[in-house]
């Protein structure tokens, strides 16, 4: 198959710390080469892939903080891509919205992977567009919008050999906080939590220039060095080590969470997951076996009490069984030959399509 991915400018594929969008994007697009298939990858120009790569800036947006109009770059690329989609079989679109009108003036079909959650400006779009075919990264990421057209459910997946397995946590019992520093991720909750709790807390995570204020006001006075550290943005190494030490990973988020990749990081290094039980969340968490699910702070701080009943092993088999790259791999590619079938079907070529998926 001839596959085109396109992904957010913003980040490297795959990015060097912080990025859940890129980091699937990179595992997908190798995987995808590694089982023979053509792909391009449409991405920034500093990222690394088995792919070909195809870029319209050399280097990934968040480090060119004196480019003000990102769009311009997005729409260059979108450009790039759909000026070629005679050459691809499937466009795979990580993009948003931006690329729903691009695809609605080509033939070759378009998936689009919604990463993100709506709001009420992006239903209308995505409304407007409602016919085309989307991926959800989660069934409760429907629910605000269950009206699009979607063509399956496909978890994100991580490459759990490159996450190492922790038996037991650091002998100096802590909690660990891995995210985007901001209001929706909760930092501020789980330094609450861990102040109720007793228990040291190491948060670890990038803080956009748009959560500057946040951080500087219900962060930042609260780090001590001591019960509460800040250790900075961490990359791959560093966020295994942080999460395989931890007796227990906080994801208080206050928002409907679409995946939560983060959530996978940390059980597979063996360690559960406390969180709200807010979207994707108690797909992701096995209740009571991988982690807890909560509804407050209280209860976040009586799970912690509760934390031997958690099995590490069992945490790392959740992961390998349900979230890995081949699972998300084979999910992805079902999705295509679908999109394929359809459109042979619509060209009356079916039967030269099923001879070829027998190939």
């Amino acid at each position: 198959m001839r596959i085109a991915q396109v992904a957010p400018l913003w980040e490297r594929v795959p990015p060097p710390g912080y990025g859940g969008v890129e980091l699937v994007v990179g595992l997908l697009t190798d995987e995808l080469v590694r089982r023979g298939h053509e792909v391009t990858l449409f991405a920034s120009g500093d990222s690394i892939t088995l792919a070909k790569l195809e870029s319209v800036y050399p280097r990934a947006f968040r480090l060119e903080p004196s480019i003000s109009e990102y769009t311009a770059y997005e729409a260059l690329q979108l450009s790039r891509v759909y000026k070629q989609a005679d050459n691809f079989d499937v466009i795979h679109s990580h993009v948003g919205y931006s690329s729903l009108f691009h695809a609605s003036f080509v033939e070759t079909p378009t998936v689009h992977t919604l990463h993100g959650a709506f709001n009420t400006d992006t239903k209308k779009v995505f409304a407007e567009a409602s016919e085309q075919p989307y991926v959800s990264i989660s069934n409760a990421q429907r629910e605000p919008f269950k009206e699009l057209n979607y063509a399956a459910t496909v978890y994100n997946g991580i490459d759990t050999e490159s996450h190492r397995f922790f038996a037991q946590p650091d002998s100096t019992p802590y909690l660990a906080f891995l995210g985007r520093i901001s209001p929706e991720k909760g930092t501020h909750i789980a330094i609450e939590i861990a102040q109720k709790s007793g228990v040291p807390l190491k948060i670890a995570g990038k803080v956009d220039r748009v959560d500057v204020d946040y951080y500087e006001s219900q962060v930042k006075p609260h780090i001590d060095g001591k019960h509460i550290e800040y250790l900075g943005e961490a990359n791959h190494f560093e966020k295994n080590q942080l999460l395989g030490g931890a007796i227990a990973m906080l994801f208080p988020i206050t928002w409907r969470e679409p995946f939560g990749l983060v959530m996978t990081e940390s059980m597979a290094a063996g360690t559960p997951v406390i969180a709200k039980a807010l979207g994707s969340v108690p797909e992701v968490i096995a209740d009571g076996k991988t982690g807890f699910l909560c509804d407050s702070v209280d209860d976040f701080v009586n799970a912690i009490q509760r934390l031997g009943e958690i099995d590490r092993r069992v945490c790392r088999a959740h992961v390998e069984d349900n979230f890995s790259v081949k699972s998300m791999v084979d999910g992805y590619l079902d999705v295509y030959a679908k999109l394929m079938r359809k459109r042979f079907e619509k060209n009356g070529h079916s039967r030269f399509f099923a001879n070829l998926l027998m190939l």
